[in-house]
């Protein structure tokens, strides 16, 4: 049975444990002891001899061990190895991997975190600290899930290795995607599409400015309290003063709209008491439809704290389509008034 290496699969950590799980399921053969190889333990200490000799003094058969197959190499294991030689045994059972050799010492790790004699916690944190060096671009969870260590940890010993070295802009989560490690920046532009183009989609904001359509989304609640963009402490003062720059733009636009939405309402007040609507089927729909969006908009902050976070992405992408379909529906309103008005003209 063959594997694809995890350094290109998606959600590496996953991929890890899905390995395991095809290595248990895989066929056992039975191998000369004296073939195999024993090199590069995540053990600092090496071998535990009180644990061989428990293991060897134990009745029934040794569970497979984890070989690598194209250098012999044993993943997880050794100290069975061990005691097979002193039982006096000449062949063990193996369950062989096929994947590449970058991938041996991250299942070596995997697989000697919880069972059998699972590794110190200097161990732990030297396997942490391998890994940032051969997969700098994995997130601190990623790797905290790998070594067993808390992600507070890793990213403190993170911060301490990589101080005056460069470090990748992006980093791989557990979930397999690719994420970037200072959120300011894409916030940062987020503000300023929104700036520019306060009728944009989150989807549009969030493609452009290089982040999800949930964040473009806080972004934008964000900026309509009047607060900066990104979470406070996040930011340099230099920073700072450039999104409060950003953001007191965003806060002009919004006092239009403020304007904005007082002529909407005058109209529609007069509007609502013109019989012709009120005594219509489609009258009322209208006039029922825009009083919806009417009480929607003078409490939004209510709306916006009230609606369950799931849904607030979904919800958004919404408003906005139906925007845009109002939009077109306003301007088709206005095609047919003045073709209305050019053949009354004519007559």
């Amino acid at each position: 049975m063959h594997y694809r290496g995890l350094e290109t699969d998606s959600g590496a950590v996953n991929s890890l444990s899905r390995q395991q799980e095809l290595l248990r399921n895989s066929t056992v053969c039975s191998v000369p002891v004296d073939s195999l190889v024993i090199a590069d333990s995540p053990r600092l200490r090496g071998e535990d001899s009180e644990h061989i000799q428990m293991i060897a003094e134990t009745d029934g058969d040794l569970p497979p061990i984890w070989v690598h197959q194209p250098s012999r190499r044993v993943i997880d294991g050794v100290h069975r190895v061990r005691a097979a030689v002193l039982r006096g045994m000449t062949d063990i059972d193996v369950r062989f991997f096929h994947g590449s050799e970058a991938d041996v010492f991250l299942l070596s790790v995997s697989a000697n975190i919880k069972h059998g004699l699972p590794l110190s916690q200097d161990d732990r944190v030297a396997a942490a600290r391998r890994v940032f060096t051969t997969h700098p671009e994995w997130s601190d969870r990623m790797v905290a899930s790998l070594t067993g260590l808390s992600p507070r940890r890793v990213a403190a010993m993170r911060s301490q290795i990589s101080e005056g070295t460069p470090q990748p802009a992006r980093r791989i989560g557990r979930d397999g995607r690719s994420r970037p490690v200072d959120i300011t920046q894409g916030r940062q532009r987020a503000a300023e599409i929104i700036s520019r183009n306060p009728a944009a989609s989150l989807r549009q904001i969030a493609s452009a400015a290089g982040i999800s359509p949930a964040t473009a989304a806080d972004v934008r609640n964000r900026l309509d309290r009047g607060d900066l963009p990104v979470p406070q402490g996040a930011l340099s003062e230099a920073a700072r003063e450039k999104t409060l720059t950003t953001a007191s733009s965003a806060g002009r636009c919004n006092e239009k709209d403020s304007a904005a939405e007082l002529d909407l309402a005058s109209i529609f007040d007069r509007l609502r008491r013109d019989p012709s609507l009120r005594f219509s089927e489609t009258g009322r729909s209208l006039l029922r439809m825009f009083d919806a969006v009417r009480v929607a908009l003078r409490e939004q902050e209510d709306v916006l704290q009230s609606l369950p976070p799931h849904c607030r992405t979904i919800m958004a992408e919404l408003s906005c389509g139906y925007a845009q379909r109002l939009q077109t529906f306003g301007e088709g309103l206005k095609v047919a008034q003045q073709a209305k008005a050019e053949r009354a003209s004519a007559g």
